[in-house]
Formats: C-alpha cells, sequence, structure tokens
C-alpha cells in the first residue's frame, strides 16, 4: 500500500508477524503435545500401572455411590408406596406410677371398631392380625405370615391385583375360607400365578379358596418380604385360625397430609378412652408416622453414601500420589533429555506443559477406564446380588473432573521440577 509515495512497510510486517506467531504456537503446542503422548506410549507398561490407581479409585467411586443412592431412591419409592396420611398404631406397655408393667398391652379388633366410629380425620381403618403359619398346595409345604385384615388393605397399602380379585366385606362378615396370595407365594409352590386363583391351599389345616394374586411390590429390607403373605378376611382370621382378636398394629389414613398431627391426637385421644387410661397415665399403645421412619432411613442411607464416597476418594488421592511418584522418576530418567531440548530453544513453560499433559492424560485414560469398570460392577451386583445401584450422571461427571484435577495437582511438582532444570547441568547428567 502507498501513502505519500512511500510504501507502508509496518503495517503489513505487523500482520505477518502475527499471523506467523500463531502458527508457531499452534506447531509449538502440537509438537509438545506429541512429545507428552509418546513418552507415554513408549512406557507402556509403567504407564498402565500407573493408571491402576486412578482407575480403581473412579471404579470405587462410582460403584459407592451407585449403591448408596441405590438404597436412596429404593427408600423414596417405599415412601412414596405407602403414601404421606398413613399412621401405624402398635400395642405398647401398660405404666402405674411410670413403672413399666411386665405384661403388654394388646390391641384387639374392639380397639380399630372404635377409631372408625369415634375418630373424626380418618378416611380407613385396617387392622391387621399377623401370624407365620405353615400353609400347604399339593406336595409343597411353606411358612409364610397370614395376615388378617379388611378389604381397604389393597389401597391403603396401594397393592394391586396381578391375578383374581380381592375379598369383600361381605366374606369377612361369613367367616369366608377365602385368601390372597402375594407375589412370591405361587412361586414358593412353583405354580402359575393365574393358575392358581381357583385352587385350594391349607392354611394350618384348613382348606381356603384362593381368589386372587397380588402384583409384586419388592423387598427393601432382609426382614420383611411384603410379596411372601397371604391375606385373609380378619373375622376369618381371628375365629378360624388364631383363635383370638389381637391384632398386631393398626393402620389408619388420615383424610389429609396437613392433618396428621391433629389425627393422632384423636387416634390418642380415643384409645385412652378404650383402654381405661386414667389422666396423667402414659400410653399403653405407640403411633407412629411410617414415612417419618423411612425418612429417616434415608437419611441414614444418604450418611452411609457419603461415607462410601469419602472412602472412594482417599483411594482416588492414593493413585494421585502414585502418579506423582512416577513423574518424578520419570524426571530423573529424561533429565538429558530436558536438557537437549531447553539447549534447542525449548522454555521452561514448554517443559512444564509437556508433563503436566503427561499426568493429564493418564488420569484422564484411567478415569474413563474406571468409568467404564464402575459401571459394570454397579451391573454386576444389581444383577448378581439383586442389590438396588443406580450410576447417576452427576458421579460420573464428578469422578471424571475430580480425576483430571488429580492429574493437573499431582502433575505440578514433577512438571515444575523438569522445567526448572539447568540446561548445562541435565547435559551432563548420567
Amino acid at each position: 500500500m502507498w501513502r505519500n509515495g512511500l510504501v507502508d512497510y509496518p503495517a503489513y510486517s505487523a500482520g505477518s508477524r502475527l499471523v506467523s506467531g500463531n502458527r508457531e504456537r499452534d506447531m509449538l503446542f502440537g509438537e509438545v503435545i506429541k512429545v507428552a503422548l509418546s513418552a507415554i506410549r513408549a512406557n507402556k507398561l509403567r504407564s498402565l500401572l500407573t493408571m491402576l490407581g486412578i482407575v480403581i479409585g473412579v471404579a470405587a467411586v462410582i460403584t459407592m455411590v451407585a449403591l448408596g443412592t441405590g438404597a436412596q431412591r429404593a427408600v423414596q419409592d417405599q415412601i412414596e408406596a405407602l403414601g404421606t396420611n398413613l399412621l401405624s398404631v402398635y400395642a405398647g406397655q401398660s405404666f402405674h406410677r411410670g413403672v413399666a408393667s411386665a405384661d403388654r398391652v394388646s390391641l384387639t379388633t374392639e380397639d380399630a371398631l372404635a377409631l372408625s366410629r369415634d375418630a373424626h380425620y380418618l378416611t380407613a381403618v385396617i387392622p391387621e392380625m399377623r401370624r407365620g403359619q405353615q400353609v400347604e398346595y399339593g406336595n409343597k409345604n411353606i411358612n409364610v405370615n397370614v395376615i388378617g385384615t379388611v378389604p381397604e388393605y389393597l389401597q391403603a397399602n396401594k397393592y394391586r391385583l396381578a391375578a383374581g380379585e380381592m375379598f369383600t366385606a361381605g366374606d369377612g362378615i361369613s367367616r369366608k375360607r377365602v385368601a390372597v396370595l402375594g407375589y412370591a407365594v405361587p412361586d414358593m409352590f412353583e405354580v402359575n400365578r393365574a393358575a392358581i386363583v381357583g385352587q385350594m391351599v391349607m392354611i394350618r389345616g384348613i382348606p381356603f379358596d384362593v381368589i386372587g394374586v397380588l402384583e409384586e411390590k419388592g423387598s427393601t429390607s432382609s426382614w420383611f418380604n411384603p410379596d411372601e403373605q397371604i391375606l385373609v378376611p380378619l373375622q376369618t382370621a381371628e375365629y378360624r385360625i388364631f383363635g383370638n382378636d389381637r391384632l398386631n398394629s393398626i393402620t389408619v389414613q388420615v383424610v389429609h397430609p396437613d392433618s396428621m398431627t391433629v389425627a393422632m391426637i384423636d387416634i390418642e385421644r380415643v384409645l385412652r378412652r378404650e383402654h381405661g387410661i386414667a389422666p396423667g397415665r402414659d400410653n399403653d399403645f405407640q403411633i407412629r408416622d411410617r414415612a417419618v421412619f423411612l425418612e429417616t432411613f434415608e437419611e441414614t442411607t444418604q450418611t452411609f453414601t457419603f461415607l462410601l464416597g469419602g472412602i472412594a476418594f482417599v483411594s482416588l488421592l492414593v493413585g494421585g500420589i502414585g502418579i506423582m511418584n512416577i513423574m518424578l522418576v520419570s524426571v530423573s530418567e529424561r533429565t538429558r533429555e530436558i536438557g537437549v531440548r531447553k539447549a534447542l530453544g525449548a522454555t521452561r513453560s514448554n517443559i512444564l506443559l509437556q508433563f503436566l499433559i503427561e499426568a493429564l492424560v493418564l488420569c484422564l485414560m484411567g478415569g474413563l477406564v474406571g468409568i467404564v469398570v464402575g459401571s459394570g460392577g454397579a451391573v454386576a451386583l444389581s444383577k448378581l446380588a439383586n442389590w438396588n445401584t443406580f450410576v447417576s450422571p452427576e458421579a460420573v461427571v464428578i469422578a471424571v473432573v475430580f480425576s483430571a484435577a488429580v492429574g493437573i495437582f499431582f502433575g505440578i511438582w514433577p512438571a515444575r521440577r523438569a522445567s526448572l532444570l539447568d540446561p548445562i547441568e541435565a547435559l551432563r547428567y548420567e
């Protein structure tokens, strides 16, 4: 470009230098990456052993967090299945002048009738008689819980029928010998669920007609499986099986979750009157909110998840320390190489970047392999051990980010040590 008869060289030369500088920097950065990756490939076994600590750490994080998260989700599902407006009443101990009596007070069917009749904030009262009984079908014999209850048991506990139908209030009044089987009971008898409807089972030697089979509920604890039980009408259980009117519990459904507190007060009023408890004396029964109990269990499970995750993160730190040690050894072995590169014009930042990239690549590769191993371990535990597991995307992202952070953090010291080497001393190194 001409200006006042002179060539405007500065504008042209500055632009050329800018473009040339950018290209040189891009080429230099690419060369640094190539050198770092070639150093990793040159020592495949050592690189693999270096990554092993990160692989184990990331896999442990993924697996442990998947276990904890799966347990939390199972508890949340159970809370939703129970509903948020259920209370359970259990028998307690009688007290006299603050001292517990040796005799345990029982809930009876009369208590359930009184709640149905006199309580004001309840939409359903579900008494339950529960005993383990021998049940026979053909030449098979099992021992499961037999529950005497009312038809509302299904709605309150959110059960559905897989086959057949539920018994009615009229069946209870008539003391009919009819039974509804839990989902797992036909499997225990090695028979098809639909085929067993209309057949006869023997409960404590008494014949009962099977009129229905419940859908699968699923178990979240080792001490109780809701699919391994048999439902019969309350009056049938009282007069034909158990021979008494003692209840294990009374489940009540409150009109609205916001009315839980007043409903508990109302239940307490009715039962204290039924049991003849004088003012000032302690209750001989207990009222529990099952959702609160499960929420407490969820908090415990969450704490357990954090504990497992913390232990796994420690293994990641151990893997990071291993990478730092190996990188320090690598710096010592490649001292002459570093001296040659510096003599040829490599700057401190070039050397620093090279070793940081090596540490970062090792950690990221270990992290990716660890994610695959950890996810596979979680799936294997779910399939083989029937544990509740859930691999959350958040845990995967955290594991990758943390593995990259470990690579940078534990790679800084070896990389800085390499960049500070004097080129003359490095060339003399044997």
